[in-house]
């Protein structure tokens, strides 16, 4: 087993994400800058620096396939940043919020993405290619307070999102025109966008970190209080797990096989 090996990019980093082939990463040093490393050999070489937002970047996401960064911000705004030869281009994504953007994911099929926010609102984000920009569709009216964090469901219709309000909610953003209606994902695509599909009340404290399984049918989340719920089945009859942890709350979710 190699050994670990520890480089100190910045004093804090506020979020980060690596790039597909884990040879890059992009993250935040506590500013409104994201900076990319690039490793080489034996060290880490700053190769980029995105300076588009005017506060804290908040979230990033870097596309499997596409190779697109999506950031949000403090300052309300969205960037999908493209590589053109040896520079990354910003396309702007209208979100229409009134308080700071917290989280960001890519969806599997990489042709929506998700934006938490401390509005109370998850922005769905798909690419208008008339007007060179992303825009969104807006889930609103159904957290209690800020969103914190996002999963997509293998189909690429639900949405997973977690909240300061205690609770775990699942969501259809089926849009027309973006998602294909499948015999495969029949239930989902029946849904309407923004109709919710779950609510889990399983925490009396905030809940940070939301990851669904490979096969989409389980669902785990932790909450402040230094526990991971695993619910199976959430569409029909939620069947919940708790696991009590002994240390610290978990800020994340990280991947697992069921």
């Amino acid at each position: 087993m190699a050994a670990a090996a520890i480089h100190q990019f910045a004093e804090c980093i506020t979020c980060h994400a690596w790039s597909p082939d884990q040879s890059m990463i992009a993250f935040c040093p506590n500013n409104h800058e994201v900076h990319i490393y690039k490793f080489f050999t034996d060290k880490w070489e700053k190769l980029h620096v995105l300076s588009k937002h005017d506060q804290i970047v908040s979230g990033i996401d870097w596309s499997n396939s596409s190779n697109k960064i999506v950031t949000v911000s403090h300052d309300r705004n969205s960037y999908v940043w493209t590589q053109e030869g040896s520079d990354w281009i910003p396309t702007l994504v209208i979100l229409k919020l009134n308080r700071a953007a917290l989280c960001v994911q890519w969806s599997p099929k990489e042709n929506k993405f998700a934006v938490g926010s401390g509005a109370k609102s998850v922005c769905i984000c798909y690419y208008e290619q008339e007007n060179n920009w992303w825009i969104s569709k807006v889930i609103r009216k159904r957290h209690e307070s800020s969103v914190t964090s996002l999963a997509w469901h293998p189909n690429n219709i639900y949405l997973a999102t977690t909240s300061t309000d205690g609770k775990c909610r699942v969501f259809s953003t089926f849009i027309k025109g973006v998602d294909t209606r499948g015999s495969q994902s029949s239930t989902s695509t029946n849904s309407k966008f923004g109709e919710q599909i779950a609510q889990l009340d399983l925490s009396s404290t905030w809940v940070f970190g939301v990851r669904w399984s490979p096969s989409g049918k389980t669902l785990a989340y932790a909450g402040h209080n230094s526990m991971v719920y695993v619910i199976d089945e959430v569409e029909s009859s939620p069947v919940a797990q708790n696991l009590t942890l002994r240390d610290l709350p978990l800020r994340d979710v990280g991947s697992f096989c069921l």
